[in-house]
């Protein structure tokens, strides 16, 4: 029997029984949709992050108060002392440092903004005019912070996009003055509109001095500090210069942690990666449950058919021969299947696209060769018993059936 014998012979069996076929192709084509669906769904987020992360410069490195690192018993732990607090003289040592090109200090706090009778709660960020060049930030009129001392408390202020239409409506913002808890702003400049970026809302945020916001929040600490390294080979100098400049600004302790922007989206990429592979994995569980049914399935095709595999036998067909029509019956079924779920996944991913653009939700190439081989490797696997079941059928004890 050649093997496009076979072929034809599975086709027409798969024809001849079309609900049958229908509801195997149906349960292999779920498992594989799943797996596309899943896998492109934890690799959009993977890119999303890692374009969240390169939107703020390749350079940079993010400077927090107290180690977050597992290093044992720090000295003045013992001595019952709690770490410093990161100061903004702390930020301006950072510019001693000669692989480092600017820094952007930053408090951060919430008050109630008001212009005339309109008012809500705000973010206020506490920063310098260095902060909109090391975020990677546009301004879509007037000016951003002025270019002075940063310990110098002035009273102006830039309004995203958003607070900047619910506040002033059709009317210019440029010039006017707004009340920031119990001070008085002048607004200065007003930000592009640029939505949700790690967690921030930059459209909703207003930016203010940094010592204005130290004075405004009562406080003379720093949420973190902002490094931007003068290029990607300064970065590890950066890093290390910065840590000595601290640790010896804090008599020697280092109750810092100096994180890069390349680690902290390693780290990211690992987590969303090893999540892309789990829900991978969960999804191939569909398949196997495809497998279970194909051999439920086409043992009872094996009942059905038993003078026909009789007839077969009596003709000269070979148990082998036998056997290859079912696996070949099994490819069949499981490939278009697994073609089903294929067009299925892409329309399910491309459908959480539309939903949500800022999620760029493509399959790797990786699940989708896994999906189809794992449904034809499924159905081929689970189809071991009910061919030796027919290819074990006698052949008159199975005519004797018609």
């Amino acid at each position: 029997m050649k093997l496009t014998d076979s072929f034809r012979f599975a086709g027409r069996a798969a024809a001849g029984y079309p609900l049958r076929t229908l509801l195997m192709m149906l349960a292999m084509a779920i498992g594989v949709a799943a797996v596309v669906v899943l896998t492109a769904l934890g690799e959009g987020a993977r890119r999303y992050v890692e374009g969240e992360f390169s939107s703020l410069g390749s350079n940079l490195l993010i400077v927090l108060p107290g180690r977050t690192e597992t290093g044992g018993i720090m000295p003045g732990t013992l001595l019952g002392q709690a770490a410093r607090d990161l100061t903004l003289e702390d930020a301006l040592a950072l510019l001693r440092a000669g692989s480092v090109q600017r820094i952007a200090p930053i408090t951060v706090g919430v008050a109630e903004v008001s212009y005339r009778s309109l008012s809500r709660e705000v973010t206020v960020v506490g920063t310098n005019a260095d902060f909109l060049e090391v975020r990677r930030l546009t301004l879509g009129q007037g000016q951003f912070l002025n270019q002075e001392d940063p310990r110098n408390a002035s009273s102006v202020c830039v309004l995203g996009a958003v607070l900047r239409d619910e506040l002033f409506g059709p009317e210019p913002a440029l010039g006017r003055w707004v009340r920031i808890g119990d001070r008085r702003f002048r607004v200065v400049g007003v930000m592009t509109a640029s939505g949700q970026g790690l967690g921030f809302d930059t459209d909703e945020i207003i930016f203010v001095p940094v010592a204005s916001a130290q004075a405004m929040f009562n406080t003379n600490t720093l949420f973190r500090i902002l490094v931007e390294a003068k290029g990607r080979e300064a970065i590890e100098t950066a890093k290390t210069k910065v840590s000595a400049i601290l640790q010896a600004r804090h008599e020697g302790e280092l109750d810092v942690t100096v994180i890069t922007q390349d680690a902290v989206l390693a780290t990211f990429d690992r987590i969303l990666r090893a999540l892309t592979l789990a829900v991978a994995g969960i999804a191939a569980i569909s398949l196997a449950v495809a497998g279970i049914l194909v051999m439920n399935v086409m043992l009872v095709a094996v009942t059905q058919r038993t003078a026909e595999i009789g007839l077969l036998k009596a003709l000269g067909a070979s148990a082998g021969h036998i056997r290859l029509l079912f696996f070949t019956e099994a490819a069949l079924l499981s490939l278009g299947g697994a073609l089903l779920g294929l067009a299925l996944g892409e329309g399910g991913s491309a459908l959480l696209r539309q939903l949500y653009p800022a999620l760029p939700a493509y399959a790797p190439m990786w699940a989708t060769v896994a999906g189809v081989c794992t449904a034809l490797l499924t159905g081929i696997l689970f189809s071991v018993l009910p061919a030796r079941r027919a290819a074990q059928l006698d052949p008159v004890l199975a005519l004797s059936k018609r």
